[in-house]
């Protein structure tokens, strides 16, 4: 039997960490991140529990890239989605719906990754972030920034602080109200982006924003960006 060739290999490592992102989102928006092992997030990938290891540090870095893989994609998702557009104004609301649809969607998985930012590890760089700051740079770029070095971080903070406003126990702040906060300070139109839906018709207008396995690519062929 002839040895497998370095791109089978590749592609078996790829298939393999990207199980295991999946896997770690899963059982953190279930469970809640104390309660989920690097066990468990093995055994739902179906995954030996050594690479976990072999890929990440540790639990907070194998969590903190799956959610920032969450959220980039999330975000790529909603500045590409139909109908394509080079609007900067439309595309920073795009964004703002986006990370605010994952807190009001994922509360759990979002709280957690809140609280992970602030242990004493803080804030872990990893590919998975960096693509999320290269897409929040170029909305804020195309929204017609003239000093994106600074006006990125602001807009991460505020987006940020946001989520944490809309996950935090026992005083949460509603989407709309936060929505109408951060389009207010970027002079965007209400209509813009994805509204909310009507009070008591639940949800959004967008449709299908719960399914976060297409984010992770697991089949053949198939690379994630």
């Amino acid at each position: 039997m002839s040895p497998r060739s370095a791109l089978v290999n590749e592609e078996l490592r790829r298939r393999s960490k990207e199980r295991l992102l999946h896997a770690a989102v899963e059982l953190v928006d279930e469970r809640g991140y104390e309660a989920t092992t690097l066990g468990d997030i093995a055994d739902r990938a179906g995954s030996a529990r050594g690479l976990v290891s072999y890929y990440f540090p540790g639990k907070r870095q194998l969590v903190q890239s799956a959610v920032h893989r969450l959220m980039h994609r999330t975000l790529e998702e909603a500045l590409e989605r139909e109908p394509r557009t080079a609007d900067g104004r439309e595309r920073m609301a795009r964004a703002i719906d986006a990370i605010l649809g994952l807190a009001r969607d994922r509360p759990v998985l979002m709280r957690q990754h809140m609280a992970g930012l602030l242990q004493a590890e803080g804030f872990l760089p990893c590919p998975e972030q960096r693509r999320l700051a290269e897409l929040l740079s170029d909305t804020v770029a195309r929204n017609g920034s003239q000093d994106v070095e600074s006006d990125y971080p602001m807009l991460r903070a505020l987006l940020m602080g946001a989520v944490y406003a809309a996950v935090m126990p026992g005083a949460p702040l509603s989407v709309p109200v936060l929505r109408a906060e951060l389009f207010k300070r970027y002079r965007l139109d209400w209509d813009m982006g994805v509204p909310p839906a009507p009070e008591g018709t639940g949800g959004t207008e967008e449709k299908d924003r719960t399914d976060m396995a297409r984010f992770f690519a697991t089949e053949p062929g198939t690379q994630s960006k």
